[in-house]
């Protein structure tokens, strides 16, 4: 994949960086071990007053774990053509809740092979080939912001992925997922059945322009509604320091009676580097079915490389803010608005 030197900024900016600080401890014959991760603390504080059920929440400001994580990546060259390789990632919390259990999550556990010439497989717990395909372009938020699917959709654990080699700019994908019954007593009354969701689609990649179209099956079991989710989503460099994206995502409605139905969600959004400095803003409209109110969601982000290792950054976030016009006061704008900021270490 061609990396322009926009994309090197950005991925600086945002802290992305984990290939590029991770520390070698071993590479000899073809072999080679790589550790990673990042410390990041930060304050957050905003958001909605009231959850689902219309209970009011405390939504001060407070001292935040911001993702931080420690990783493993493990390589073997087979030969001039094939790669074995595995990776290893747990999510930590470093505030003071959780000093006996830090370790929270295993984020990534997975391994496969990379074949030049064919293409690689992988299986195990990864993120969304959707994700990593289709909607990347506006995954570029630390916490919230990101309102198409996001890495765990119908992904992590259980699951096996294909993707091609780069066919002049040219990338397929597919994966699949197994939801399990194993171990569970069966009744002989509304058993439940394993469960396997489908994903895949194509991305062409050349020069500035990025454009991923894809499809995942939302199966209830994952947290969808049953129905095939798509999206085609794109990105255009307009120079080294000034990108655009724009995005259209959504299912159907849903005949059976589960949480979250159709939507439409249409996002558009930029990125602007300058210096060791990059913004990001964007705007989406969800258009729901099933008469649930449609709204509107934005976020805008700053960040500032204070080294090669170390970022600073501030982010602002409202999922459902009210439709501006004469009637809408800024006290309204600015009512639900969630923020983070913090500092990160890459190493």
């Amino acid at each position: 994949m061609k990396k322009t030197l926009l994309a090197t900024a950005i991925i600086g900016a945002l802290g992305a960086s984990a290939a590029a600080q991770a520390a070698t401890v071993y590479d000899q014959d073809g072999t080679k071990l790589d550790v990673y991760g990042r410390i990041a603390m930060g304050i957050a504080g905003g958001g909605p007053e009231y959850n689902d059920a219309e209970q009011k929440i405390d939504n001060g400001a407070e001292f935040v774990d911001v993702d931080s994580r420690l990783g493993l990546r493990m390589s073997h060259e087979v030969n001039s053509d094939l790669t074995a390789f595995g990776r290893l990632e747990w999510r930590f919390k470093g505030d003071e809740r959780y000093t006996e259990s830090g370790f929270t999550e295993i984020r990534q556990s997975y391994l496969g092979l990379q074949s030049k010439q064919y293409g690689t497989v992988q299986a195990g717990n990864f993120d969304s080939f959707y994700n990593q395909f289709v909607s990347l372009p506006f995954d570029v938020y630390i916490d919230r912001g990101l309102e198409f699917a996001g890495h765990p959709k119908q992904s992590r654990g259980d699951s096996i992925g294909y993707y091609t080699p780069d066919l002049q700019g040219w990338t397929a994908f597919l994966q699949l997922k197994h939801y399990s019954t194993r171990g569970q007593f069966e009744t002989g009354n509304n058993d439940p059945d394993s469960v396997i969701a489908a994903q895949g689609g194509v991305r062409y990649e050349q020069g500035p322009i990025t454009v991923g179209l894809g499809f995942v099956d939302d199966v209830v079991v994952g947290g969808g509604n049953g129905e095939i989710m798509g999206g085609l989503i794109g990105s255009y460099a307009i120079n080294d320091q000034f990108s655009v994206r724009l995005g259209y995502e959504g299912r159907e409605n849903s005949d059976s009676d589960v949480r979250d139905g159709g939507y439409d969600t249409v996002g558009l959004g930029g990125t602007y580097t300058t210096g060791p400095w990059a913004f990001t803003a964007d705007y989406y409209n969800v258009d729901r079915d099933g008469g649930v109110d449609d709204s509107n969601a934005w976020a805008f982000g700053s960040y500032y490389n204070v080294s090669s290792n170390f970022d600073v950054f501030l982010e602002l976030a409202d999922g459902d803010a009210p439709t501006v016009n004469r009637d809408v006061t800024l006290g309204d704008l600015t009512d639900e608005v969630y923020y983070l900021t913090g500092a990160r270490y890459h190493f």
